[in-house]
């Protein structure tokens, strides 16, 4: 009995062993990767160090209110100061929209610490001078606008729009030379930026005006 009873435990041993030596084992195989395909340097990539000091605060886009006045205004306020009214540059440009103090007095505007805390008076002397630039160059906006000049259109809120940036005298004179007579700015700001950038707002709201003051 007991021999059998081992005999029995014996074969049942073996029907297990084979039972799962039945199942193979897959080998790892090593893969050869083609020269092609293999990193072969630091795959970490970095911007242009000229691109990142091109992002400064003031080249951030403002969010979009329109096309017409109210949008105009406030893009250009973005781009001049961020829309701060208390901001001085390091020129003595004041204000939201960076007047100096030569353009305010001919608008009216003499006292410059009064100027730089009052936000109404701000937003009058900025519709003053462009009444007063829409006048200077009336027809220059009629000549001009729709042409094409250095691969920009040129419109009437770009002309106006440069003309706050380098003087409406700047700006006849880089129309009149059809582009070849451009202002730079010390910070950078061209005049063909501007007409670029601020193109096509509808600023008819606003009358030319000889003499406009606040």
């Amino acid at each position: 009995m007991k021999r059998w009873i081992g005999f029995v435990l014996h074969l049942a041993m073996i029907v297990v062993l084979t039972s799962f030596g039945s199942y193979t084992v897959m080998k790892k195989e090593i893969v050869e990767i083609p020269d092609s395909l293999k990193v072969t340097a630091d795959s970490e990539i970095f911007a242009p160090q000229s691109s990142i000091e091109l992002l400064d605060e003031d080249e951030v886009n403002p969010p979009f209110l329109g096309k017409a006045f109210y949008g105009f205004k406030e893009a250009l306020a973005f781009k001049e100061s961020q829309g701060k009214y208390h901001r001085v540059n390091t020129l003595g440009y004041l204000g939201k929209y960076q007047f100096g103090s030569s353009t305010l007095n001919l608008m009216g505007v003499y006292d410059m610490d009064d100027f730089l805390v009052n936000p109404e008076l701000q937003e009058k002397a900025f519709e003053a001078n462009i009444a007063r630039n829409k006048w200077i160059l009336r027809r220059d906006i009629k000549r001009f606008t729709g042409k094409t000049i250095g691969g920009i259109k040129v419109t009437e809120s770009g002309i106006l729009a440069a003309a706050h940036l380098a003087g409406a005298g700047n700006v006849k004179k880089y129309l009149r030379s059809y582009g070849q007579n451009d202002v730079t700015d010390a910070y950078g700001s061209s005049i063909s930026h501007y007409m670029k950038r601020f193109a096509g707002y509808d600023i008819s709201n606003i009358k030319q005006q000889k003499n406009a003051k606040v």
